[in-house]
């Protein structure tokens, strides 16, 4: 079944952070899984992200032109960015193991990319995706990667005093304080009960 590529999903704040959330529920083994399984749906991504990043893109929009060497390099690129920034949440540095892997997949998905003036109206999404891990990489926003405490996403904290707890606060904040309301209402009860 095809995946709703809407507002949510690109909850990240950057591309390559939108794309390291395609494995849902990372932190629990048991229950995650890949929504780029099915390599059809890194190509809907792509679509879906030209407008969702259309700023982050200069209003280009995104092809994948897909083969099993295209697919490799993006799962491999959303990996190792997976890896670095998590690694690095709470304000590690960036000198850390992962980095050179993450660098070659960066430098694999820019290979044949075209010449840095071409202004295309497509963009390959492998350019894209290395384009937007280097503009993470060497700018301050490295240091606001956080990890939502809901989904486990990585996103890009934004708030004047970087203290967001959520991805998405419609979804995932939402959703912790209806569980917060619920576990306070069942302590609640059962106090009564044992009165």
């Amino acid at each position: 079944m095809p995946v709703l590529w809407n507002r949510h999903r690109y909850s990240g704040g950057l591309l390559i952070l939108d794309t390291t959330n395609t494995v849902v529920l990372r932190g629990d083994p048991a229950r995650s899984f890949d929504r780029f399984a099915d390599a059809a749906e890194i190509a809907r991504f792509a679509h879906t992200a030209s407008s969702h990043r259309s700023a982050e893109l200069g209003g280009r929009s995104l092809s994948f032109e897909r083969s099993d060497a295209a697919v490799d390099r993006v799962l491999e690129l959303r990996e190792s960015a997976d890896r670095l920034f998590r690694a690095t949440v709470g304000g590690a540095e960036l000198h850390h193991p992962d980095l050179p892997a993450l660098l070659r997949a960066i430098a694999s998905c820019l290979e044949g990319a075209g010449e840095p003036g071409d202004a295309l109206p497509q963009l390959r999404f492998e350019t894209a995706l290395a384009v937007s891990a280097l503009a993470l990489l060497s700018g301050p926003q490295w240091r606001r990667v956080r990890i939502c405490r809901n989904c486990d996403w990585l996103f890009v904290d934004r708030s004047r005093n970087a203290s967001r707890l959520w991805c998405d606060m419609s979804v995932c904040g939402n959703r912790q304080k209806a569980r917060r309301h619920y576990e306070r209402r069942k302590a609640t009860v059962g106090d009564d009960a044992n009165a």
